[in-house]
């Protein structure tokens, strides 16, 4: 039944599920990748699509910006709709100087600068973490295809505009390849609802190099995370 953001009737989502967070990179997903695809819900102009991608059922929808907003819908997907397998797709800003613009990252866990974890666990330091199911998935489809897939840890941050210099250069010389908004929440819901989950993001631009891409370089960066997104999505329902 509809939430207070859904508005979906019961059974409209597929139990596999795109999140970009972006409405309109939802809408792109839905008529670029997938078949007969249908709007089923547009709250508060959060716009979701159910159709097909390869005969399977397959749901996209945005979340927003940052863990608020993309746990609230997470959270609704899965426990009202029944959704399984989550991946977000979006943009990360690379911070590695191995990294380059327009590799995909799979986020193999993610730190945060984020007070909502510790609500979960008070005095615990939880290790954000996605499926191995999904991240394997993902890992296997680009070696077969020759995505340009890095796997790796991200800082999941609250602030856009980091107050703190000095955090960037610190993470990566821990290993850290990308800073991204939403990755540590939707970890934290997975694990919570007993589902699985993955981030995939773009290297839209690099933090460190103060490199970006141009909007057509996005356009092709776009269709190759989506492209892992899906065959990870498509690997692991086969394994399951």
């Amino acid at each position: 039944m509809p939430t207070p953001h859904i508005s979906a009737p019961d059974g409209a989502f597929a139990p596999d599920i795109l999140l970009p967070g972006d409405p309109r990179r939802a809408t792109r997903i839905a008529e670029t990748f997938l078949d007969d695809a249908e709007l089923v819900t547009e709250v508060r102009g959060i716009l979701g699509y159910t159709g097909t991608y390869q005969g399977r059922p397959m749901s996209v929808m945005a979340t927003g910006m940052g863990m608020p907003s993309a746990t609230i819908y997470t959270t609704e997907l899965i426990r009202h709709y029944g959704v399984k397998r989550l991946v977000r797709v979006g943009t990360v800003g690379g911070i590695h100087m191995d990294l380059q613009l327009g590799d995909v990252v799979a986020a193999s866990s993610a730190h945060t600068d984020s007070a909502m974890t510790a609500q979960r666990l008070p005095g615990v330091h939880y290790s954000h973490a996605p499926s191995f199911t999904l991240l394997r998935a993902a890992a296997d489809h680009a070696d077969e295809t020759g995505a340009p897939l890095r796997v790796g840890p991200v800082l999941t941050s609250d602030a856009f505009y980091q107050p703190d210099e000095t955090l960037v250069p610190r993470l990566a010389a821990y290993g850290t390849l990308a800073v991204e908004m939403e990755a540590a929440g939707l970890y934290a819901v997975a694990a919570a609802e007993g589902v699985e989950a993955l981030m995939v993001g773009t290297v839209s631009d690099h933090v460190v190099k103060g490199e970006f891409l141009e909007a057509d370089e996005r356009e092709r960066t776009f269709a190759a995370m989506v492209s892992v997104a899906l065959g990870a999505l498509t690997r692991a329902t086969s394994v399951g």
